[in-house]
């Protein structure tokens, strides 16, 4: 027999409390024409997930539908549609809830049923159903929990390490197949390295920190503890579901108690009854101190996970931002993390729903040293000032400002170019899916004399948080048309002029928002990481090299002062984000040989350098030893270089580019003459040079190289053509190309031909004519300069050096645009 059927067939009295529970939030009609199918769903466990919820909602229109489909009576039809229409607008945007009124009204059938019943029960079949037996069978369902839940934490454990023994396998496979010859061969290490076109650079100290296998085991074991949280709150639940179902059944027995005949009470079976509902009262104050007490378990247990590893992991991603910002690592874990901090704050609302409940079980049910009243206050407000801090460190900046046209190199701001930056909230719930108003406001409490210059932000500084599909659902906003000026002064003064260049002025963009949810307002805020102000493009290297400094050697989200008295970095910790500057700006990092040359650079030599410190101003401000510029504008203005005309080739990895010239020297001399290598300028800005090595007629090994080709020479040929067409006058004789071998033997044609762009013309009504870079190298020295480009074909060239002579020649390609 259906449980609707067990309904229609109870006394007149029970019918009654029936009918008290049906009305416009779950009408009897449903109940009545859908009573097999609604019985056979899950409404328990809907009412705690949305997404079953929706698909039973979508599941009953069907369901009503059909039904009036089906009925020939015009008013039951009628009636049908228009409840159907009112369950639609009621509860499509909440589904839950409906789960939530169909789940309780069953529970109270089944109670008033199994009421009824024991009414009529003889003492054998009471005792097989009292209350010791549900509460023996409701202990069973919360073991059953807890049982999966440990599940579940093994199961997330078990895949761990399968992940860790993955990695240590092909670390140590990878290991294995090492060449036994390489790995005590410095040379033909140092050569590998030096070729290989794709292989993947050692990570640096800092990177390692961030992605051992502690950080690993931390975020692991944070999992684990959300997921025992998540259990114990659904256990909880059970709890008070359990103390709801026992008060309603003490509720019962003691009204019907009291609605007895007084001449009636002092009968045996009316003090059996007396006996029964003073023990189920000793169990009701029992169980209602038992989940209080689990209560305050569960919320000591949220603030521990709150305070340690949630916050640290915010913290460890916070810091992780910095580095991606300065080319370290791309930044991922903002989901996970989100994930984490909605189950912390969803299961913080839940213990504040079922201390709600528990409010609604006391002005029901109370007495004498009732629990209920003396601890809930005390947990309502921890479970308040939680869910405060919870979400106040949930909004974040998640894409830190940047300008479009510089991707690359975020937190440098020039004034009157537009920058975008980006917000979200990691709290995700169903109840806040409404807009929040973020205002943004530059340099907020700035204090006086602090900076020389002031800005203020030009654009719409106030925009609306929505709902972001792409990022699962989460509350985020993005400011894409913001553009900051300079507040000009009526007296000419811009402010009081301070020791720092103004690229090491350091500014902030502070972001504010007010939260309202359950009765809380919560002012948001949070601010970028510090930022740059430039007014010329030209300030741009100075302002990327304070960004570097400042996210490398500190954690402090606003440190504004830093460059006061900036802290020097250990060699260790520069070189690796300078080889990032190079992997993240050009698609390829440094290898150890080519740091350990600009290491060389900027310190000298030393036995270890790892250690050694280097002090921002000679990193930035003081210039290198005989020559006009700094270390950090000379290793930028190969960046660009690299970045403008010679991307290809650096990726290929065929430009070795740092290494001295001791080191080149050593490298070149046992090779074949006509062997090549490549490498950036020591003495110009952004040059690059090519070195050969070849023999005299005397067998005396000579290296020679060319003048540097910079910008201006590379915006009219392309590198790669330049190698391919260069050419040598020595003594009158033919010129030749000397370049034969790329270092350490790679045919030039075979390394350089992909990349080969100006060929001569076929279809022309013209001779063809190129230009072909010349030098003129005397027998009598090892040094030589190179000439002009010359616009003229290859025949033309042989026969102007039978008629002219060396001097003519040299004086007639004398390079206007030589530096």
């Amino acid at each position: 027999m259906t449980q609707w059927k067990q309904v229609q067939h109870l006394e007149i009295k029970f019918l009654e409390q029936v009918d008290h529970f049906y009305d416009d939030n779950f009408p009897m009609e449903i109940r009545q024409f859908l009573a097999d199918w609604i019985e056979n769903q899950d409404w328990d466990t809907a009412s705690n997930s949305e997404s079953m919820a929706t698909v039973l909602f979508h599941n009953l229109l069907s369901q009503l539908e059909e039904q009036c489909s089906q009925e020939k009576m015009f008013l039951q039809r009628h009636n049908l549609k228009r409840i159907k229409q009112q369950t639609e607008v009621k509860y499509r945007a909440n589904p839950l809830h409906m789960a939530g009124v169909i789940s309780n009204c069953l529970r109270e059938e089944r109670r008033i049923i199994a009421t009824s019943c024991m009414l009529e029960q003889g003492p054998l079949e009471t005792s097989m159903q009292n209350s010791v037996v549900f509460e023996r069978q409701r202990n069973l369902e919360n073991r059953v929990a807890v049982i999966r839940s440990s599940v579940l934490i093994i199961e997330q454990g078990v895949k761990y390490l399968e992940d860790m023994q993955d990695e240590f396998d092909f670390r140590f496979k990878t290991l294995q197949s090492r060449d036994p010859a390489e790995r005590n061969n410095d040379h033909v290490r140092m050569e590998r390295r030096i070729i290989a076109t794709s292989s993947m650079l050692e990570q640096g100290p800092l990177e390692t920190s961030m992605q051992n296998s502690v950080v690993f085991e931390r975020q692991r074991n944070l999992e684990n503890r959300v997921a025992v949280i998540r259990s114990s709150v659904l256990i909880i639940e059970q709890g008070v579901k359990y103390l709801e179902d026992m008060q309603d059944e003490f509720d019962f027995r003691f009204k019907t108690l009291q609605s007895r005949d007084p001449a009636e009470r002092n009968n045996d079976h009316v003090r059996q009854e007396v006996v029964r509902l003073q023990d189920m009262l000793n169990t009701l104050d029992y169980k209602r101190k038992e989940t209080l007490g689990k209560m305050t378990d569960l919320i000591k247990e949220i603030e521990s996970l709150m305070n340690t590893p949630l916050n640290e992991e915010l913290m460890d991603w916070k810091r992780r931002q910095q580095i991606t910002c300065i080319g370290g690592p791309l930044l991922t874990g903002l989901d996970q993390l989100q994930n984490w901090f909605t189950l912390t704050a969803q299961s913080l609302f839940q213990v504040r729903r079922q201390l709600d409940k528990l409010e609604e079980l006391v002005m029901k049910v109370t007495y004498d040293g009732d629990p209920i009243p003396l601890e809930k206050p005390q947990l309502e407000e921890r479970v308040k000032l939680l869910t405060y801090h919870l979400i106040k460190s949930s909004f974040v900046v998640e894409r830190q400002p940047c300008m479009p046209t510089h991707l690359q190199r975020p937190l440098v701001i020039k004034t009157g170019v537009l920058f975008t930056t980006k917000l979200r909230l990691l709290v995700k719930l169903p109840e806040v899916n409404y807009q929040l108003k973020v205002k943004a406001t530059f340099d907020k409490d700035l204090q006086a004399g602090r900076v020389s210059r002031q800005f203020f932000i030009l654009g719409t500084n106030t925009k609306l948080m929505d709902v972001e599909e792409s990022s699962n659902g989460c509350l985020s906003v993005e400011f894409r048309h913001l553009q900051l000026k300079e507040r000009k002064y009526v007296n000419g003064s811009k402010g009081n002029e301070g020791p720092l260049f103004v690229t090491e002025e350091l500014h902030s963009i502070s972001f504010e928002a007010q939260f309202c949810i359950q009765g809380l307002t919560i002012d948001l805020e949070t601010s970028s990481l510090p930022v740059v102000v430039i007014s010329n493009v030209s300030q741009l290297p100075g302002g990327w090299a304070s960004v570097i400094w400042y996210n490398l050697l500190t954690d402090e989200l606003k440190n504004l002062s830093f460059f006061t008295s900036p802290p020097p970095a250990t060699w260790s910790q520069l070189s690796e984000v300078l080889s990032w500057q190079f992997s993240s700006f050009v698609g390829r990092g440094l290898n150890n040989e080519q740091l350990s040359m600009l290491g060389e650079k900027l310190l000298g030599q030393h036995i270890s350098r790892n250690e050694c410190q280097v002090h921002w101003s000679k990193f930035c401000k003081e210039n290198i030893p005989g020559k006009p510029f700094s270390f950090w504008h000379w290793l930028d203005s190969i960046l660009e270089l690299i970045k403008k005309y010679l991307l290809p080739l650096w990726i290929d990895g065929y430009i070795m580019g740092f290494v001295s010239k001791e080191t080149e020297r050593v490298l070149l001399k046992e090779k074949e003459p006509g062997t090549f290598l490549l490498r950036f300028s020591e003495s110009h800005l952004g040059g690059i040079t090519f070195t050969w090595v070849d023999q005299s007629e005397n067998g005396e090994v000579k290296f020679n190289s060319v003048e540097p080709y910079t910008k201006s020479r590379l915006t009219a040929l392309p590198f790669a053509d330049i190698i391919r067409d260069y050419k040598v006058i020595v003594d009158r004789n033919v010129p030749e190309n000397p370049l034969k071998l790329l270092y350490p033997g790679i045919p030039k044609d075979e390394a350089f031909g992909k990349h080969y762009n100006s060929q001569p013309s076929t279809e022309s009504q013209y001779i063809p004519s190129v230009f072909i870079p010349v030098s003129q190298l005397n027998a009598s020295t090892a040094s030589f300069s190179s000439l002009d480009l010359l616009p003229m074909s290859p025949g033309m060239f042989d026969e102007l050096t039978q008629k002219l002579s060396p001097v003519e020649i040299e004086t007639a390609m004398s390079s206007p645009y030589s530096e």
